[in-house]
């Protein structure tokens, strides 16, 4: 593995991982300083508040310490690392979510945003704040879909629902998120 840049002065030496998996507690913050930035934003993207993505972060953390040993090295670490914060996000959702009802694509309505401009004249954070009124399921979905890049067939499969309710809860998420946006002009 090569080493990771914690800035232009400092990196991770390739045998962080093996010092991490051995319980050393220097490695073990070193690799937490180094990720946890990047893994509170997708914590954030799923999470209704910052305390709830405080805690899919923690949660996050202690899986991938728990399971370091499981890397292979097949792929990047950070890929690895990334792939474990949004299954911990979205097992946060099938918690939250357990008495939610869904509602079919049948029920739900094409909408198009005429004024994508909006989007881009929002600050990261603005969007993500308004990204984080969604109700649950049409956040997980949005991101899922739009920011991870999940195919409606594998976010069926992740979230247990339909393909339907994938796309409902998408197109309903994409409803709300432009009258929002229209209020914000």
């Amino acid at each position: 593995m090569a080493e990771l840049s914690l800035n232009k002065t400092r990196a991770i030496p390739e045998n962080l991982i093996q010092e991490c998996i051995a319980g050393n507690r220097t490695s073990q913050e070193r690799l937490y300083k180094y990720f946890a930035p990047k893994m509170f934003a997708i914590c954030l993207r799923y999470a209704n508040n910052h305390q709830s993505a405080e805690d899919i972060l923690q949660e996050g953390f202690i899986k991938v310490f728990n399971h370091l040993d499981k890397f292979r090295g097949d792929g990047s670490f950070e890929g690895w690392i990334k792939r474990v914060f949004i299954n911990t996000s979205i097992e946060h959702y099938r918690k939250a979510t357990i008495t939610q009802r869904y509602v079919e694509i049948d029920s739900a309505y094409h909408v198009s945003c005429k004024d994508e401009d909006a989007v881009s004249k929002l600050s990261r954070k603005d969007l993500l704040s308004v990204i984080q009124q969604l109700p649950i399921g049409y956040r997980t979905v949005f991101n899922l879909y739009a920011i991870e890049g999940f195919t409606h067939r594998e976010i069926a499969a992740k979230l247990t629902i339909s393909e339907g309710t994938s796309k409902s809860q998408l197109a309903r998420a994409r409803a709300m998120l432009h009258r929002m946006l229209k209020n914000i002009k």
